[in-house]
């Protein structure tokens, strides 16, 4: 039953023009699957993570810095369609700033501005590669087509990721979902970066243009800006590998982590997805496993080069299985199985790999509308060098379902974001619509409307007790 499966699955891939060495990486998982591998990786065989060097502890000169960025690409990740935000084109297009003309810029317009002021400041070349997906490479290409100074000694400006089909649960063949063809195809993870990477040439190239190092990120975490401190860091430690990590709070504990397997000592990576049940509880303490993963990782070129040659870009990442339903709108359509690995989970793969401390800062990701308001607001100041930098300690903010979709949240925004600088939190239930010059103070909460829904006036605060004109 599975050989079909995966002769069918291999067949659809390659009808569809995708990476051998993608068809390859899906290969492999595809017997892990059928061999009833979960990927869970136990308590009782890991340690916490801990003693990490810390980004504020670094002692490293302005030359050595721009020296190290220098020899430094930045890589990100562009795939993402904000589909839980009800998008459907690329997260990195949505508006996340205006600027002091009152300009929209988006997540590309931020990073492009990140870029070039780091190049103006230490005279690094920088190249900027994205890793694009088929549904965000033509409007990436055509929003950055306006920046006629960043491509880099004729690198390219992106590499596609490639795709896998959605598997149904009962055979694990190849699911059909004639009312939307596109919903039978979805993204392998982030671990994909390295078949893409392979596929693409796109490690060869940086090396032959005199790079040894790059930085990946996401293009929604806009918190990741190129820096030197780290770049001279991870060049002095000598490692293949490295990921940034963020000390846990409240808002994070769900996070990715690193942990230790006691068999042999070395750092692995350790998701939700990847944690039993009665591991949960260990998962979540803050005390025992301190730090998440940012999802910020640094490679050296050669390293991932020698990697990714010698394994024909099958990386023998662990297997996350993915239970979802084909229409992930509608419940009752046919249960399918995602074949998905983790970018980060690499750190097992690279003998040497280590990890370094970094501030929140570094950790800016919009996965939600609720983040979206934040990093909108006044809490966050666009600084010249394009750094989101806190005015304040970011509060927490739950806005209810209503809010859930780009489209419905600029609706009930379109007068612009309350001023957040003196919230310590905020929670809105129901509908409600706000209006211009709205100030947040303390302990927030809007409580469902009378009707329908409710209109916060121009130029109201919003306080623990709700509306105040």
């Amino acid at each position: 039953m599975s050989d079909r499966g995966l002769q069918l699955a291999q067949d659809k891939m390659r009808a569809a023009g995708v990476a051998t060495a993608a068809i390859d990486t899906f290969t492999r998982f595809y017997r892990l699957l059928e061999e009833g591998a979960t990927g869970l990786v136990r308590e009782d065989d890991v340690e916490p993570l801990t003693d990490l060097t810390r980004h504020a502890d670094l002692d490293v000169t302005p030359q050595e810095a721009a020296e190290a960025l220098g020899r430094t690409a930045i890589i990100k990740l562009n795939g993402g369609l904000g589909t839980s935000m009800g998008m459907d084109r690329a997260k990195s297009l949505l508006e996340v700033r205006r600027d002091a003309e009152g300009r929209s810029m988006s997540f590309l317009d931020v990073i492009v501005g990140q870029v070039r002021a780091a190049r103006r400041a230490t005279g690094a070349r920088l190249p900027l590669v994205l890793m694009n997906s088929f549904r965000t490479q033509d409007d990436t290409l055509a929003a950055l087509a306006p920046y006629g100074d960043l491509a880099v000694d004729g690198l390219p400006l992106d590499f596609l990721q490639n795709r896998e089909p959605k598997l149904r649960a009962d055979t694990l063949e190849p699911v059909e979902w004639p009312a939307d063809p596109a919903m039978e195809w979805c993204p392998p993870g982030h671990g994909d970066l390295y078949p893409a990477l392979h596929a693409g040439g796109v490690v060869h190239a940086l090396l032959e243009a005199g790079f040894r190092y790059a930085s990946v990120s996401n293009s929604d975490n806009l918190g990741a800006t190129p820096d030197g401190e780290i770049a001279a860091w991870f060049a002095r430690s000598g490692a293949p590998y490295a990921a940034e990590m963020c000390l846990k709070t409240p808002a994070d504990v769900k996070g990715g982590q690193l942990v230790v397997r006691r068999s042999d000592g070395r750092i692995i990576q350790r998701e939700t997805a990847q944690t039993h049940p009665d591991d949960m509880d260990a998962f979540l303490d803050a005390s025992r496993h301190r730090y998440f993963h940012t999802n910020n990782l640094w490679f050296d070129l050669e390293s991932l080069a020698a990697e990714l040659d010698r394994t024909g870009g099958v990386l023998e990442l662990p297997l996350i299985r993915n239970a979802k339903t084909v229409d992930p709108t509608d419940g009752d359509s046919p249960e399918v199985v995602q074949i998905e690995s983790a970018m980060g989970a690499a750190v097992a793969v690279f003998d040497g790999a280590t990890a370094i401390e970094v501030g929140r800062e570094r950790f800016l990701p919009v996965k939600t509308t609720n983040d979206l308001l934040l990093l909108r607001s006044d809490v966050y100041d666009l600084t010249d060098d394009f750094r989101l930098e806190a005015t304040v300690p970011a509060p927490l903010v739950q806005l209810s379902k209503t809010y859930k979709t780009i489209g419905a949240f600029d609706e009930r925004f379109a007068a612009g974001p309350p001023s957040l600088r003196g919230a310590d939190g905020l929670a809105v239930a129901g509908d409600w619509t706000f209006g211009a010059d709205v100030t947040v103070v303390g302990d927030a909460m809007l409580p469902e409307p009378d009707g329908d829904a409710g209109t916060v006036p121009d130029g109201a605060t919003i306080t623990a007790d709700g509306v105040q004109a």
